[in-house]
Parts: structure tokens; C-alpha cells; sequence
């Protein structure tokens, strides 16, 4: 019997409770930890035994709690092989957040994140890895993206009505990677404020206060949207030259930006020499029936990033920039570029997942997001608590009322309870105000999103 099994079990006899269980969660932790490769081929029963020094029949017993519960598969004449469980496997919230859904676990609501979509993603690095050969003759230092890949985006934004060749794609390290080699090229005056949302995306707020520039926030809500009157009246008195908006199903609150305000706001970045950084990470996220397909937020001075992190995997850092070929080709001379670029092999992934299989990953992706924000909104009713439904995206943008604790305080006691929520303030421009209004992403299992409604609303009367 190979040795490396049992050590990979860990020290799992100091455990409580019985023999049986133990060792299956022992077994079924290791995969987890990918100590025991998924696909591994357990020795016999007999073998097991022997080696364990437990009777025959609690192991038996062990094998049978795993394959119950999905993480062993028995063949006839074949033996067994561990495996990870379809119910891990076959949905967008990763196994971390909630433990697979196991009753007892914490759950972290924090992260608007999606799981890799399994099989498609296992298939897409097989294929990779048979396309890497010439990678691994040539120096492996970055560029602005392997051909493949900007020949693939540019003709999706060429498609989508934006015309594009591949000179203007700049492929990086995820879209917070494209904020900041951008704003290291365009932020050079720091007397000038950057206009942001408010609320906005927490980690884009993250690179601009490292920058340490003056942020000139404009409110966005789920109902009303941008109000781009106000934005027009905003860069006229303060004269900002950067912009950074999520035009697309706007993280958190879910807005989407009509057609009459993209004009708008393309024509005022004519106007007053503004740069338009459009992030359009979500973009791909249109849980309408079918798929609304606004123009991209586009014009002689707007800048589009993009990324595959929510579409497809927070784990595949793959963004990238859409610019004119001048500003990519002055991008690729930053020293900072070849530190915000991907490994090639992350790039040869995103193409195969980008590029045939995206159609029917975003259809499947899009319809189990749309059936848990239904979901979601169907818990919050009678809660006192309301939200607009967003058209797309991963989250619902909540506001409490006013009678109740605030969103910290809400917070704070559900992460007593053990779930963990974002509170309104963390995506303030100001750090301070939003504070009767919560984040929650319907990227959990609708039982995940069950029991954290449940207890927030426990919380909430405490």
C-alpha cells in the first residue's frame, strides 16, 4: 500500500467521535487540501484495514459515509477513486465561503466571487497545457498579451459593435492590475480629483487611496442611476481629468447605465479633456431574458477594462485594457507592466474558456445567478429591508430601515453569529456615510442564502 495515502490522512485518530466518520472526514478533508488528488484510487478494503489497524468493517463503514456523501466513486472490477462531490463542483459560490454548505459552518458573504465552472475549466487547462510547447522555447517575459488572446478579445468587442483591433488590447493581471497601470500612466496631476461612484467598488477605492489621490464622488443608485446632470455640474466646477465608473451592473448596487447616458457622458469627456475609465468586469453578467446588450460605454477619450475574474473565476487573473494602439504601446514601455502582466499558461487558459465554451459557461452561469437572486429578493420580503432587483451583476444593494441597528452594528452582531456582511460604509467614498445600507451576493447556494437571511433577521431584533 502506498505510504503517502496514510500520511497524507494526517495525525486523524485525535479526532472525536466515531472511527467510521472520522476517518471519512479524514479522507474527505485531504481532498479538500489536495493532499489526496481528486481521481485518486483507494487500496482495498482488506489493505486499508490492515494498514489503519481497524477492523475490516470500519472501514467499510467509512467508504460508505463518502460515498453517500459524493466523494468516492465505486466502479465494478475497478475499485474505487475519490473525488470531489457534484454538489461542490456543479455551482458559482466557492467551497470556502460556506464549507460545501455543511449546517455548522461559518459563512462568509463578503466576497461578490464565483467558483470556477469545473469540468469546462479542468477540459480548458488540458487543452492549454497541449498548446504551451511553444511558450516553453520562447524567454516567458511578459508583452502585452499573447496573440491568441487580444486577437480574441478585440473581435469580441468588434462583435459587440465597438471595432477594435488586437494593437488595442493589453492583456494584465486582472482589472484592479489595469486600474492601477493606468492610473500610474494618467494620474500625474494630483492637485486634480478623480471622479468615483458613490458607493463604489471597494478594492478600485483601494488603489486610488494608495495613490493617494482626492476622490470627487457622484452618487449612483439602483433606482435612479447616474445622474449626469449633476456629474456634468461636478466636472465643470471641479475639473478632474480621470473618471473611474462601472457602467455595467455597477458593483454594489447593481444599476446599469441606459444608452442617452453613455452618450452623455462620453460627449462631456469630449467636452472638459476628462478620461473615462469604464470597468466593465460585469459586463457579461446580464441576467435579462435575453441579454439587454446596451453599447459599451465608448468614445475618443473612454478607456475600457474588463476581466475574467467574475465571469468565470476569481482564481484566473486575466484582465485587460482596451485603448488606443499609442497608449497600449506607451503602457508596455511602464516598468510596472511586466509586474501587472499574467503568466502565459493563465493566458493560454482564459483563451480556451473566452473563446467556443463561453457561450453556453455565461448561459448556465447566468441562469443559476438569476435563479438565486430570486431567490434572495423572495427572503428579504416582509423584512422591512428593500432593495431594487438588479438586471444583472452578484449582488442586491440592501437598505435597512430606520428603526433598526445601523449596517456596522448589523454586521458585528452577524459576525457573532458567524456570517460575515459587508456594511454600507466600506464602499462610501468618505468612509462614513452608506450606513443603513448592506452588501449581500447571490453567489451562495439558495440553503447558504437561506440561513444568513434567517439569522441576519435574528440579528436584527436583538
Amino acid at each position: 500500500m502506498d505510504t503517502g495515502f496514510v500520511a497524507a490522512l494526517g495525525d486523524w485518530r485525535t479526532r472525536s467521535g466515531p472511527l467510521a466518520r472520522t476517518l471519512a472526514a479524514a479522507v474527505r478533508d485531504a481532498v479538500v487540501d489536495g493532499r489526496i488528488p481528486a481521481g485518486t484510487r483507494l487500496p482495498s478494503e482488506r489493505e486499508l484495514a490492515r494498514t489503519l489497524h481497524l477492523s475490516r468493517g470500519t472501514v467499510v463503514a467509512a467508504l460508505d459515509v463518502l460515498r453517500a456523501d459524493g466523494w468516492l466513486h465505486t466502479r465494478h472490477g475497478s475499485g474505487s477513486a475519490v473525488r470531489l462531490p457534484a454538489r461542490l463542483t456543479e455551482r458559482t459560490t466557492p467551497w470556502s465561503l460556506d464549507r460545501g454548505g455543511a449546517p455548522d459552518a461559518d459563512l462568509d458573504l463578503t466576497l461578490a466571487v464565483t467558483a470556477a465552472p469545473h469540468e469546462a475549466y479542468r477540459a480548458a487547462v488540458a487543452r492549454a497545457a497541449e498548446r504551451s510547447a511553444p511558450l516553453l522555447v520562447d524567454s516567458g517575459v511578459a508583452t502585452a498579451g499573447l496573440p491568441r488572446l487580444r486577437e480574441l478579445l478585440a473581435d469580441r468587442y468588434t462583435r459587440a459593435g465597438l471595432a477594435t483591433r488586437p494593437e488595442q488590447i493589453l492583456v494584465t493581471a486582472g482589472a484592479q492590475a489595469a486600474l492601477t497601470l493606468l492610473l500610474d500612466h494618467l494620474h500625474t496631476d494630483r492637485r486634480a480629483p478623480v471622479v468615483v461612484e458613490n458607493p463604489a467598488y471597494p478594492g478600485a477605492l483601494a488603489v486610488l487611496r494608495a495613490r493617494r489621490a482626492r476622490l470627487l464622488p457622484v452618487a449612483v443608485s439602483p433606482r435612479v442611476g447616474w445622474d449626469t446632470d449633476h456629474l456634468a455640474a461636478a466636472v465643470r466646477r471641479h475639473r478632474p481629468r480621470l473618471a473611474y465608473l462601472v457602467p455595467d451592473f455597477h458593483n454594489p448596487t447593481g444599476a446599469h447605465m441606459d444608452a442617452p447616458a453613455r452618450r452623455a457622458l462620453a460627449a462631456l469627456a469630449d467636452r472638459h479633456d476628462l478620461t473615462l475609465i469604464a470597468d466593465e468586469t460585469m459586463r457579461d453578467l446580464d441576467l435579462r431574458t435575453p441579454p439587454g446588450g446596451e453599447p459599451h460605454l465608448a468614445g475618443a477619450r473612454v478607456i475600457q477594462i474588463g476581466s475574467a475574474s467574475k465571469t468565470l473565476w476569481t482564481g484566473l487573473r486575466v484582465g485587460w485594457i482596451r485603448a488606443t494602439a499609442d497608449l497600449v504601446r506607451r503602457l508596455c514601455r511602464n516598468p510596472l507592466q511586466a509586474q501587472l502582466a499574467p503568466p502565459p499558461l493563465e493566458q493560454l487558459i482564459a483563451a480556451e474558456l473566452l473563446g467556443e465554451p463561453l457561450p453556453a459557461l455565461l448561459d448556465d452561469r447566468r441562469a443559476r445567478l438569476r435563479a438565486q437572486r430570486d431567490h434572495l429578493t423572495g427572503l428579504l420580503a416582509g423584512t422591512g429591508w428593500t432593495c431594487t432587483v438588479p438586471s444583472g451583476g452578484l449582488t442586491l444593494w440592501l437598505r435597512l430601515g430606520d428603526d433598526g441597528p445601523s449596517a456596522t452594528d448589523l454586521a458585528a452582531r452577524a459576525a457573532a453569529r458567524g456570517l460575515a456582511v459587508t456594511p454600507g460604509p466600506h464602499f462610501a467614498a468618505d468612509r462614513a456615510t452608506l450606513t443603513h445600507h448592506l452588501r449581500l451576493p447571490f453567489t451562495a447556494t439558495p440553503e447558504t442564502l437561506t440561513r444568513a437571511v434567517g439569522l441576519l433577521r435574528e440579528c436584527a431584533v436583538r
